[in-house]
């Protein structure tokens, strides 16, 4: 399988309106000559570090303090203490654009009087290009300075490290402000790194005799669109789940939280070793944004805006300046320089309070940096059932924000002293120099700044310094002890030591705690520890798994995996936790662990939870992980239960059950969902259907076909149910007196059937005359259907059809390369024109693997040129001249863009709310609806995925598994391939939003849109 991104296939659009978030902004057709702006861009001056704590807004009860400034430190952009209290920091010197010249350097800081604040400093490493993550470890550090990961050893005391080994080799380095970064240390043992956006194929290095580097691995991991961690002493390397760009955190209980610019706080709601194991396991996203008030929510800062930011929105928004116009067209108020998300673990603050409210022992505080608004946000943290939701803590205000530009927040630290550490880059422009356009850049210096730097502590009122200990001469008993200490940053040094040091005379001590320590955490951390010990006996695990806690008793669930294999008083306890368990987050981690079980009893088990958790979507994805087998076992017990059967929960499990089967294509599977679709009565037909619909769709996802599967059935039964639903399919397909809905959904039911008899069902549906939802449902089932004559009748309907069915009409066309031919040969019979070809879709025929199409497309659509766009922008300006009315235009925008856009409770949530985009104006808002493909938000580029049975598939990537890759286009239509099918997978470059609006909408009804765009609050 070719999944990884290496050259540009250009590809279709599909919904109308996306342009508006899909797009960067366009630049005027005619722009005007280039201005100026020197008198517009002052350069604005730094604040001396004795004088920047009065620069700083800090809520009541809390106070900021300067542990660190120049030349003690410059450019900080990762933090982490090692057991002896001092501070390694990365010192990203070379950003943005000297990564070339290896300025980067890792300093180490000591507080030699322990008053907490630093007074000495020496470079520990230096030479490094680009430096973001760093993490103490057995008297040393682990780097990542992209592409690699270092160990930097000091062993002769001088504070400089004279042991300096490259083990890993292989991330990405395209982008500057998406490098891997967040070292973290893991109950599991484990340090934890965030690949962010770059991604790569990693490898060992291993140091050959003579010192030369060598690949030790010739495979590597994949990393794309996942998180990594690493065991510190084999440095076995696993892939984990996460993926977004610059901040990753654990909490007290170990979930996990990452963040990107635009969305400021994510949960991660599963680990990838579970749906990895199962290959039959369509995935979604592990990343759920879980911010109360939306991943790109208002901020407050306190700070001027940048003046060349004022200039570049402004540009921006005229269409002077290409890149993405976010905010509704202001150029600050909201998150987009989101990093360094960290739960804060320690004991010196207060209780979280919200609304002046105290808040629940469950709930936790996030803390999360925005660096280009001089801020740093809080969140409070409460569950969910298995999901966290978080809400803002300080109303219409910040946590600390500053009226210093140059405060640019980029990463915390949970410190020793129970306070929270920030690391401050201090820079006067922090942006990636690709988003700056010339006509500004030539005015900024972007390296204004690196011979500065800041780290602060933000403590509260009345905070008197404590004593830390030197764990780094604690004994295994001290250590032991530690894991009960209320600061989170203490138990987490405590547990690496105990790791490092594999002295197995704390064992005793560790049992004892897991029983007797009065902090639920401790008992948690005692687990863990006496797991690195390889010290975890079945009898102690029996103990956390009655722990009084949930959290313990999550916890030792996961951890007593090994041990369940032959240990039956394991296997029993999880059995009764299945059914006697009321905490969410236990059933959901039973769900995940009993699938490293087998036999009869771990499937009535699993039977048992999916019965407690039917409506929860991640209660099913944990079901559906656990059973790579047993898949008929279990839908067995189910579907004999009519009480659960009849409920929506109970429907929705048994047919993701089936799906599952008939993506395997096991025939104990197959026949399992068969014969639970004869044990139906007729009243049930309903639910018959479902199972006979779920199997079918399994297959498909791994290129078979129902036909095939239905084949094995001896009684027909299961054929007859579908000869039975393709004919009321067939019925209510053409019935017009039904609602355009409920035909949708009819049509989708046909492409089950024969190809034939359903290619003969589908084709009057698509007649112009038809509801434009019957005709999309229609071009969605051809597309689906494997015959000859899908072409012909696309090509047939194609003069009739609108643009927004016209980009799926061609999806279909280009699903197949027999279809491509028939295109082909209806340009140059002059049936179809050059003309009605898009852009993407002719570069992608002109550049199409095979032979045949690519010569005749290089004949044939030699007229298909960049730029014709620009015509019709300038042919549609007078549309800024009329007046619209809103009221029609929010007609347009539902026939046209709800697609793909939700305004004022209508529509679909593909692309961004379009509520704010009045302030980008009227003629920006224009041009970028007629004109959508000449630069492109990377976020909604387009992608092409070709199976291995030839099918093709374009669309954003909705979600990027261990084992599957989800496509969504317009309408929420969604296709998820299994890793294993997937041949190629390639991204455009470019938008999804197609070209040709202006053939929908006349002018009249342009104005009109644009009138309703505008009045929307």
């Amino acid at each position: 399988m070719n999944s990884h991104l290496p050259r540009p296939v250009v590809l279709t659009a599909c919904t109308l309106l996306f342009c508006l978030a899909a797009s960067f902004s366009l630049r005027a057709a005619d722009p005007p000559p280039a201005a100026d702006f020197k008198s517009e861009l002052p350069r604005v001056q730094p604040v001396e570090p004795a004088a920047a704590l009065a620069t700083f807004q800090v809520q009541p009860g809390f106070k900021i303090e300067q542990v660190a400034a120049e030349p003690l430190v410059t450019d900080p952009v990762a933090m982490s203490f090692d057991a002896a209290g001092r501070l390694f920091v990365c010192e990203m010197v070379d950003y943005s654009e000297d990564s070339e010249a290896n300025l980067g350097r890792i300093r180490l800081l000591t507080d030699a009087d322990g008053d907490g604040r630093f007074d000495k400093s020496s470079v520990y490493a230096e030479t490094l290009s680009w430096p973001t993550a760093v993490i103490a470890y057995d008297g040393g550090i682990f780097v990542g300075a992209a592409p690699d990961i270092w160990y930097f050893k000091d062993t002769d005391g001088d504070g400089v490290a004279n042991i300096k080994q490259k083990i890993f080799s292989g991330f990405g380095r395209s982008n500057v402000q998406g490098l891997i970064n967040s070292f973290a240390w893991g109950l599991d043992n484990r340090i934890h790194g965030a690949t962010s956006s770059a991604g790569g194929v990693i490898r060992r290095v291993e140091e050959s005799q003579t010192g030369d580097a060598k690949d030790a691995a010739s495979k590597g991991v994949s990393l794309s669109g996942r998180d990594f961690a690493f065991d510190p002493k084999t440095l076995d390397l696993q892939p984990t789940s996460g993926g977004a760009q610059h901040g990753m955190s654990f909490d007290n209980w170990g979930r996990k939280f990452v963040c990107s610019n635009s969305d400021h706080i994510q949960q991660v709601m599963f680990e990838d070793r579970y749906v990895a194991r199962n290959p039959f396991l369509a995935a979604p996203s592990s990343r759920l944004s879980i911010a109360a008030d939306g991943p790109q929510a208002e901020v407050y800062r306190i700070s001027p805006v940048e003046p060349w930011r004022i200039v570049r929105t402004r540009l921006r928004v005229s269409g002077q300046a290409s890149g993405p116009i976010e905010g509704g067209g202001r150029a600050s108020g909201y998150f987009t320089g989101a990093t360094g998300v960290t739960l804060y673990r320690g004991n010196a603050w207060p209780a979280a309070t919200t609304d002046d409210k105290q808040a629940t022992g469950a709930a936790e505080i996030a803390i999360i940096g925005d660096v280009g608004s001089n801020l740093i946000h809080r969140k409070l943290v409460v569950p969910h059932g298995v999901e966290l939701v978080a809400t803002r803590i300080d109303k219409e205000s910040e946590f600390v924000a500053s009226r210093d530009i140059w405060f640019r927040p980029a990463q915390y630290a949970n410190a020793p002293d129970g306070s929270l550490f920030v690391a401050d880059m201090y820079r006067e422009v922090i942006e990636h120099p690709h988003s700056l356009p010339p006509e500004i850049k030539q005015h900024l210096d972007l390296t204004s700044g690196r011979d500065r730097g800041r780290i602060y502590r933000i403590v509260p009122d009345g905070f008197k310094q404590p004593k830390f200990p030197n764990l780094a001469e604690a004994s295994a008993a001290d250590l032991v002890a530690t894991l009960t200490n209320t600061n989170g940053w203490r138990r987490d040094a405590a547990a690496r030591l105990l790791f490092e040091r594999q002295d197995k005379s704390a064992v005793a001590a560790l049992q004892k705690l897991v029983t007797e320590a009065a902090l639920p955490e401790g008992r948690m951390h005692a687990l863990y520890a006496l797991a690195g010990l390889k010290s975890l006996s079945p009898d102690v695990l029996l103990v956390g798994l009655a722990d009084k806690h949930p959290q313990v008793r999550k916890h030792a669930v996961r951890l007593s995996e090994g041990a369940a294999k032959d240990t039956a008083a394991i296997r029993d306890r999880w059995f009764s936790l299945a059914n006697e368990e009321t905490d969410a987050e236990v059933r959901y981690q039973l769900l995940f662990s009993l699938g490293e079980v087998t036999g009869e009893a771990r499937d009535t088990a699993l039977a048992a939870l999916a019965k407690r958790g039917a409506d929860d979507r991640w209660m099913r994805l944990a079901l559906l992980s656990s059973l790579a087998d047993g898949v008929d076992r279990v839908l067995g017990q189910l579907v004999a239960d009519e009480a659960f059967r009849q409920t929506d929960g109970g429907q929705a499990v048994l047919t993701a059950l089936a799906a599952q089967a008939g993506a395997s294509g096991r025939e104990a599977d197959i026949a399992r969902v068969l014969a639970s679709v004869e044990s139906l009565s007729t009243a049930e037909a309903g639910l018959a259907g479902q199972l006979i619909r779920g199997l079918g769709e399994g297959a498909a996802r791994r290129g078979g076909s129902l036909a095939k599967l239905l084949a094995t059935d001896s009684t027909g039964k299961s054929a007859k149910i579908l000869d039975q639903l393709i004919a009321e399919a067939g019925k209510t397909a053409a019935d017009t007196k039904r609602k355009p809905a409920a035909r949708a959904a009819a049509i989708s039911v046909l492409a089950l059937g024969p190809a034939d008899a359903a290619l003969a069902t589908i084709k009057p549906l698509v007649d112009n005359r038809q509801p434009q939802e019957v005709q999309s449902a229609a071009l969605a089932s051809l597309a689906r259907l494997n015959d000859r004559g899908v072409a012909a009748v696309i090509l047939e309907a194609w003069p009739t059809l609108s643009p927004r069915l016209r980009a799926q009409a061609t999806e279909g066309l280009f699903a197949r390369t027999d279809r491509l031919q028939a295109l082909l040969d209806a340009v140059e019979a002059g049936t179809f024109k050059p003309a009605d070809i898009e852009l993407a879709r002719a570069q992608q025929l002109q550049t199409h693997a095979d032979a045949k199409i690519r010569d005749r497309a290089k004949k044939l659509l030699a007229g298909v040129k960049l730029g014709r766009r620009q015509d019709v922008v300038a042919a549609h300006r007078d549309v800024l001249d009329l007046k619209g009315d809103a009221q029609r235009g929010k007609e347009h925008f539902k026939k046209v863009c709800a697609a793909c856009h939700r305004l004022e409770g209508v529509g679909q949530e593909i692309g961004a709310n379009l509520a704010t985009f009045k302030n980008r104006g009227a003629e920006t808002i224009l041009t970028n609806v007629l004109d959508p493909n000449r630069e492109v938000n990377p976020q909604y580029v387009n992608y092409t995925l070709i199976t291995d049975d030839g099918r093709t598939i374009t669309g954003l990537i909705d979600a990027e598994t261990a084992n599957s890759v989800t496509l969504k286009r317009a309408e929420g239509a969604t296709d998820t391939v299994l890793r294993a099918n997937i041949d190629e997978l390639v991204a455009s470059g470019l938008s999804i939003m197609p070209e040709g609006l202006e053939q929908q909408l006349n002018k009249q009804a342009l104005a009109d849109l644009l009138a309703y765009l505008m009045s929307v609050p």
